[in-house]
């Protein structure tokens, strides 16, 4: 189930908010229910019954994963209150070697075994294809939960609050990878207002809209371009076919990150952006703190703080870096080509923080910092288009005309339709030119007065019933970040 199915809108959300509030309410008028947390327990089994719409291994695997961390997290919390701090060192460092080794089984163990039967010559079984959904972000979600038990950043929680935290059906599957100690503090501090009820509908509607009207449209595109490049297509519509997918990946990945922000607040949670229009970057290292700042955030807290960060020289901070960087690249993905784009970002950073004081570097405009910028970012994301390195080499060789087609049934014209670009204008303008302050500054004078938010409503609502109608025509829906 993903969140632009129209059973996910009409049927699931609906019923969850209804039967959360319900017994919110309930809860209110009789007191002697209130220590079971009823709506909590409700909103963990909804959260687990949406998991498990991907099938009864993925359901079984998340709870058996729910209860070790639970148990891993009582223990180290036990440990810390026994004030045994060696004991809870080392089982701080089991639990991390565990889930790490749970991530790594599922996701990189065909990998590391295929490269070991080509090199060697020995033959390692495969494991079935199967892989548990979104594992990449509940590892993560796990070792947050278990380091800042061990930090005091955070207690243990009880096993609804583990499970709730674990669970949470707006960011299992994708994110964004909420820390146990902001979870946490959001559990003992939920409230919703009218207010933030309504900015959860509006964020979930522009989220969808982001994700059915933008990324899907464009994304369909660059899967037919795709198809036909084998074919044959042109070099025009090789170059628009790169710049098409670094739009949908913004808007697939920003849309889904804006749909789970609003459902969590229509629930009480109030969880950091996990976008800041990353486009407008003018370097690699400002691209980083704003794209996919809950992944960046992961990192800076638990590896490359721990590793000692920039606090023991300059060596030390860009091998820190580069660390960080090429562990980016493993968690996105098992192949060559994900490594190779952790690898890219991580050189960049370096050079950047060798060059950040120079004159020369200093004098570069803006414009063409960010031109070099996004033209790294968007060339990289072709890994995630394509998938391995040799088919990225292949669609670039067509890109520069290295690879010649005796003929081309469908040129640029074909592709680029009215429509098409109608979209991507709009994509651009919604990525960077939105980012502008005046614009937002006259936004925020528009929508506090009553008959700006009343316009602002009925342009939403106008909205909604245009993503429910590309929901309806569409046959692309996957959310690119689902693999991870």
């Amino acid at each position: 189930m993903v969140f632009t199915s129209l059973i996910f809108m009409f049927v699931f959300s609906p019923i969850c908010i209804t039967g959360y509030y319900l017994l919110i309410w309930v809860q209110k008028k009789l007191e002697t229910v209130r220590r079971f947390r009823l709506p909590d327990v409700f909103l963990t089994l909804a959260s687990i019954g949406f998991y498990g719409w991907a099938g009864m291994n993925d359901l079984l695997g998340l709870c058996i994963f729910v209860v070790v961390v639970y148990l891993f997290g009582r223990w180290i919390q036990y440990a810390k209150d026994k004030k045994q701090n060696g004991g809870k060192r080392v089982i701080l460092s089991i639990s991390i070697v565990i889930f790490i080794a749970v991530l790594y089984y599922f996701k990189y163990y065909n990998f590391i075994a295929g490269i070991l039967n080509e090199w060697f010559g020995i033959t390692i079984a495969m494991r079935p294809v199967w892989t548990l959904l979104g594992v990449s972000f509940i590892t993560f979600s796990a070792i947050s939960y278990f380091v800042d038990i061990y930090r005091n950043d955070a207690k243990a929680g009880s096993f609804l609050d583990t499970a709730l935290y674990l669970t949470f059906f707006p960011k299992v599957v994708s994110g964004p990878i909420v820390l146990w100690k902001d979870f946490s503090g959001n559990l003992s501090e939920r409230s919703v207002s009218d207010e933030q009820f309504i900015y959860g509908i509006n964020r979930l509607i522009i989220g969808a809209a982001k994700k059915v009207i933008l990324a899907d449209t464009l994304g369909a595109l660059a899967s037919n371009i795709q198809t036909q490049a084998a074919y044959g297509i042109d070099i025009p519509t090789a170059w628009g076919c790169v710049f098409i997918y670094f739009l949908q990946i913004y808007y697939d990945f920003s849309g889904y990150s804006d749909m789970a922000l609003g459902l969590s607040a229509m629930f009480g949670f109030r969880f950091k952006e996990n976008f800041h229009f990353p486009y407008i970057s003018t370097s690699i290292t400002e691209f980083w703190r704003r794209w996919h700042i809950s992944l960046g955030s992961w990192f800076r807290e638990y590896v490359y703080i721990p590793l000692g960060g920039n606090r023991k020289g300059f060596a030390r901070t860009l091998i820190n870096l580069s660390i960080v960087f090429f562990l980016t690249g493993i968690w996105h993905g098992s192949g060559w080509g994900y490594l190779c784009w952790g690898i890219l970002h991580g050189v960049c950073m370096i050079i950047e923080r060798c060059v950040r004081n120079n004159k020369v570097y200093l004098k570069i405009p803006r414009f063409i910092k960010w031109i070099v910028t996004m033209f790294i970012v968007m060339m990289g994301w072709q890994v995630f288009r394509l998938g391995d390195l040799s088919q990225c080499i292949e669609f670039g060789k067509i890109m520069l005309g290295v690879t010649k087609f005796d003929a081309i049934n469908f040129t640029y014209q074909y592709y680029f339709t009215a429509k098409i670009i109608f979209l991507v204008i709009i994509g651009i303008i919604g990525a960077v030119f939105l980012s502008s302050d005046k614009i937002k500054m006259f936004y925020h004078k528009f929508a506090v007065r009553k008959w700006g938010f009343v316009i602002q409503e009925v342009l939403l609502l106008i909205l909604f019933v245009l993503c429910i109608l590309f929901i309806v025509n569409s046959t692309y829906s996957p959310f690119i970040y689902f693999q991870y």
